[in-house]
């Protein structure tokens, strides 16, 4: 019975846009038949078909909140409006069929039904991703002050500074813990939004724990909830910070180990405590690299990396530091042009593109020019001829092109002299190979023909 429960429970995130769909059909069909009523009996069995449908799907997100351990402040606004709109989808039905025996509802106007409903589902959806996706989902990729202005609590974050001066002399936890709490932790632990009644914004509430007790054994980080929920399997429902949050980096878990484990000093600097400067490294400043965009974009969204990662392509950032990311169709050689799409949500954040080995064709030229940072472009072992490759100078920041073992045409290397930034171009086994590199009247400083050799040496000559 119990797994029955949980498969029902796990069925809720599917049903129910199944309601929706039926009341946001039912208030179009009644907005469009708002002056001939002559779908009055097609508009009022859509909503008694959503009542139905909602009636299934409470019952299936009250079998979810049993069943995957969710805290009941946490959906108690969601259930209740869930069961309100349930009722709300059988009152339309009635108000809109005229049934006899609800005679007193003929009274109200229909219109206040249509916004009463659209007010309860737009309510009661919103309340739903903030379950599944966190609180604030919708807004999160806005600036603060967007934020702000809504309500929503704004964390800015307090970055790490440790130099090669000054590292020894730094409070390890003022200067290098706490702002890993606040950076990855606080947005849901603080004094407007504190789960498990577990606030980490001030030493005080770290060290006071919250409604299962404290979160800190000195000395012994294993036993310390702050840090065994650290290291979990990303499954794992105890695992923190949730999976669809920002993890903590290796380094970063290493540093709350270390902390723990010296009895989580307070006011102690790095250097009193004897800490080793490796542990540290990974803050220092970063040495500048200017081969990709000088620029700051917005980090992806996890959902959208997810679901590219699910569809056997490989995402990562280009560092801890940058939001870019390099993406691989490696693992995917039957990528192909229409297959890009899945790239969409990303486009702002690829810097590096991997499509060899891929089944895609110059048709591909016109759908890479909307990846505005594209820096490094790889097209080897595939049909690409060149046919269309010019499109790629609107491109600002692309440096480097591989063709390696591709179609690629001598006809088309003309066009890269119109490419702002481009450095290098490999060319080794194409059809602009065989020859091309003789041209004296062409400027090959981009071009890289490959096929070197090694001039023979008297070594080579010894047999052993």
């Amino acid at each position: 019975m119990d797994i029955l429960k949980q498969f029902l429970g796990r069925l809720h995130p599917l049903l129910v846009h199944l309601p929706i769909g039926f009341i946001i059909l039912g208030l179009l069909m009644q907005w469009y038949d708002r002056k001939k009523h002559a779908f009055k009996t097609m508009i009022s069995l859509i909503f008694f078909w959503a009542g139905i449908c909602s009636l299934f799907t409470c019952v299936t997100g009250y079998l979810q909140y049993r069943g995957e351990g969710y805290a009941f402040d946490t959906v108690k606004w969601h259930l209740w409006l869930s069961i309100i709109t349930t009722l709300f989808c059988f009152l339309m039905y009635f108000r809109i069929a005229e049934k006899q025996f609800l005679q007193l509802l003929k009274q109200l106007p229909l219109v206040l039904f249509s916004i009463l409903m659209l007010i309860l589902i737009s309510f009661t959806g919103h309340l739903g991703g903030d379950i599944t996706h966190g609180k604030g989902y919708l807004i999160e990729p806005f600036p603060n002050s967007v934020k702000s202005f809504f309500g929503y609590e704004v964390f800015d974050e307090k970055p790490i500074v440790l130099t090669e001066e000054s590292w020894e002399t730094s409070q390890f936890y003022e200067d290098v813990v706490h702002p890993v709490l606040n950076n990855k932790c606080v947005s849901c632990h603080s004094p407007k939004k504190s789960k498990g009644d577990l606030k980490l914004h001030t030493l005080e509430n770290l060290l006071k724990g919250g409604e299962n007790g404290e979160i800190i054994v000195p000395n012994n980080p294993e036993e310390s909830p702050l840090y065994s929920r650290l290291i979990l399997p990303m499954d794992d429902e105890d695992h923190m910070p949730p999976k669809e949050k920002t993890q903590l980096t290796k380094e970063e878990i290493a540093i709350i180990k270390t902390w723990i484990s010296h009895g989580n000093p307070s006011e102690t600097t790095i250097g009193q405590l004897g800490l080793p400067k490796d542990l540290f490294l990974s803050f220092f400043p970063k040495k500048e690299d200017d081969f990709y965009p000088d620029t700051t974009v917005v980090a992806a969204h996890t959902d959208s990396i997810r679901a590219i990662k699910e569809f056997g392509i490989h995402v990562q950032q280009i560092s801890n530091t940058s939001n870019f990311l390099s993406v691989s169709c490696i693992n995917k050689p039957s990528f192909g042009n229409d297959d890009f799409e899945m790239l969409h949500p990303i486009k702002q954040q690829i810097v590096v593109l991997d499509l060899g080995g891929t089944q895609i064709n110059d048709d591909i030229f016109d759908k890479l020019t909307s990846l505005p940072y594209l820096t490094t472009l790889k097209l080897d072992n595939t049909s690409i001829s060149g046919n269309g490759i010019a499109r790629l100078s609107q491109l600002e920041h692309l440096k480097s092109i591989n063709l390696t073992h591709s179609n690629f045409e001598s006809s088309f290397i003309p066009s890269l002299s119109d490419f702002k930034k481009l450095e290098k171009v490999f060319l080794f086994k194409t059809k602009a190979s065989q020859g091309a590199e003789k041209d004296p009247n062409q400027d090959s400083s981009i071009l890289d023909f490959g096929n070197y050799t090694l001039p023979i040496i008297a070594q080579d000559s010894i047999v052993y």
